[in-house]
């Protein structure tokens, strides 16, 4: 099945990108060529750039005591395993002293270095990081490939923190929902929302449906219509039957 998320809220919005940011970051600094830890730094850059918000620390914290309050009203329920309620209860305390353990505003350390915001300056201009812009990076570039890893570790690791934590709230509120067997009449649903709490909405199409959905929603209403996908140009509605699973998850 292939799997659509749309967050409902800005909060929602930001966990998911950086949950996809913090992914990509994780695939190319385990590379071994100079472009991979390239890449691997600008999605450093582009993480400091969403994770900056001043109270996301304090979002997942007090989220993650929610949900530790929640887990503890599970004790001695003889329906629960204890052993698996403890280790969540263990992992999002760890999370959380974590969380609490970080100093000052996220990645400060990283704008404090100046080598690193002259990159991450330059990067921003179309081809703005060739060698002759940026000898001393080039030089890094070139090094060898264990240094490298070694150098993104340091500059990696102060933000795993925030990475913990958004891992837990987001598979929380995904295992939050119960989807649905649905089917959109000619590639279209619609839905009145009718005071539905929902923080997230996740579709799931059988890899067979060679269709796209398009999703909108607010407070009242939810509309899907799935389209062709097209490379080329703008995507054609496929004005056909389409079977898909629809959850709405919510903490």
């Amino acid at each position: 099945m292939i799997s659509y998320e749309y967050p409902l809220n800005e909060r929602i919005r930001t966990l998911l990108r950086l949950e996809d940011l913090y992914r990509k970051l994780a695939h190319f600094a385990r590379g071994e060529a100079s472009q991979d830890h390239h890449v691997a730094l600008i999605t450093l850059f582009e993480i400091l750039d969403v994770a900056g918000r001043a109270d996301l620390k304090v979002d997942l914290m007090q989220e993650l005591e929610r949900q530790r309050q929640t887990l503890m009203a599970f004790r001695n329920n003889p329906e629960i395993s204890e052993q698996a309620l403890s280790g969540a209860l263990y992992e999002i305390e760890q999370a959380s002293s974590s969380l609490l353990a970080m100093a000052g505003k996220i990645g400060q350390y990283l704008r404090e270095n100046e080598w690193l915001m002259a990159i991450r300056s330059r990067a921003a201009i179309p081809g703005g990081v060739c060698e002759f812009d940026l000898p001393s990076y080039h030089f890094w570039l070139n090094r060898d490939a264990s240094q490298r890893r070694h150098d993104l570790e340091g500059w990696i690791h102060p933000m795993i923190p925030i990475r913990d934590g958004l891992a837990i709230v987001l598979r929380l509120l995904r295992a939050s929902g119960h989807p649905e067997e649905l089917i959109a009449r000619r590639g279209v649903y619609q839905l009145t929302m009718s005071g539905r709490s929902a923080q997230m909405v996740q579709i799931r199409l059988a890899p067979s449906e060679t269709v796209i959905p398009e999703i909108s929603a607010n407070k009242y209403a939810l509309n899907v219509r799935f389209m062709l996908p097209d490379t080329i140009g703008r995507p054609r509605a496929a004005e056909r039957d389409i079977a898909f699973e629809l959850t709405f998850c919510s903490l």
